[in-house]
């Protein structure tokens, strides 16, 4: 822990004790763990991951995760989700059910839950990746400081940009995977063509998502005049990578080329030349066949910008805790700056 977090946590140690409930929650998942905070490294106790679906509710996972943990006395938490605030409710389509704050709060016994964007905690959570915790997909021979760009496919597509200052970090939550799919080969601009004359507005996470894989893998049969079964995101993926399946490979390699067209642009429009982290999702369960892609091949086909996209660092992230610490980490900080 740096010197400038130790404050906050001695505050948090006064107030609540020197333990938080931290959550990253998904359209598919739910990841638990207490977090504590001490002289060194935070640390994660009672880590555990649950099916969304299988709860009536994110308190019943909460109920069960807390009724498991013996030692664990909590009374603060803090949630990375995707969505939004809005009052009291947090907003967010892929979720199986409601969240709201007031009600957590009142039915756990906790002083204090706050929500924070999945992929703002995730990357709070990057400043402290170390090499075991990484595959390298694009190698920098010199990286550049500066910015840094979080971005995955889970259940949407979720992008944020770590910005590290003197004093404090800065991190910019987007809703990267809301904004328009944009296609830079012919195979990209026919699927787009076919998408567009269903929706007035494809959204980048539409096709670069686990559902996303889906809708690839079905808008390319209709391309091919090929039947499409209905098969879930991971069944695409072992049929590609096991190779039974042409269509499927065409659908994977597909992916992940469109992927590494759209984080580079990414890169340029938020100036992250201090490297990108691959995060979660259904990257890495491909790892093998998204490192012999076409990504870095289009991460960098940016024309004149190609030499600063060589020099910008992609690596892919393979931490399972890395929401919840970073959660944990964001409310700390957050306790830093108003004490």
């Amino acid at each position: 822990m740096t010197a400038a977090a130790r404050p906050a946590a001695q505050r948090l140690a006064q107030a609540h004790g020197d333990a938080i409930l931290a959550a990253d929650v998904g359209g598919t998942y739910a990841r638990v763990g207490v977090v504590r905070f001490g002289i060194g490294a935070p640390t994660v106790a009672g880590y555990r991951k649950y099916r969304c679906a299988d709860y009536p509710s994110l308190t019943a996972i909460f109920e069960d995760f807390l009724g498991a943990q013996v030692h664990a006395e909590v009374a603060c938490g803090a949630i990375a989700c995707a969505g939004y605030v809005l009052d009291d409710t947090v907003i967010n389509a892929n979720l199986p059910w409601p969240v709201s704050l007031k009600q957590m709060r009142a039915d756990l016994g906790l002083a204090d839950l706050r929500v924070v964007n999945d992929f703002t905690a995730i990357a709070f959570a990057t400043a402290h990746v170390t090499e075991r915790d990484v595959t390298p997909v694009a190698v920098a021979a010199e990286p550049i400081a500066g910015p840094v760009l979080v971005v995955g496919p889970g259940t949407g597509l979720g992008a944020a940009v770590r910005i590290p200052g003197a004093r404090s970090t800065v991190i910019l939550s987007t809703e990267a995977g809301q904004a328009a799919l944009t296609a830079s080969s012919a195979l990209e601009i026919d699927v787009l063509k076919l998408l567009l004359g269903e929706r007035s507005h494809v959204p980048t996470e539409l096709i670069l998502s686990g559902p996303g894989l889906v809708n690839l893998h079905a808008a390319l049969g209709r391309l091919r005049g090929v039947p499409v079964a209905a098969r879930s995101p991971r069944e695409i993926a072992e049929a590609a990578l096991a190779g039974a399946d042409a269509l499927a490979g065409e659908a994977l390699g597909a992916f992940c080329g469109w992927l590494g067209g759209v984080v580079g642009n990414l890169v340029m429009l938020y100036g992250a030349q201090g490297g990108v982290y691959l995060a979660g999702g259904i990257l890495p369960q491909i790892r093998e066949f998204l490192l012999r892609s076409d990504f870095v091949a289009r991460f960098r086909d940016k024309g004149a910008m190609r030499p600063m996209l060589e020099r910008v660092p992609v690596n892919l992230i393979d931490h399972g805790q890395l929401g919840v610490l970073g959660a944990a980490g964001w409310f700390l900080e957050n306790q830093m700056q108003s004490g």
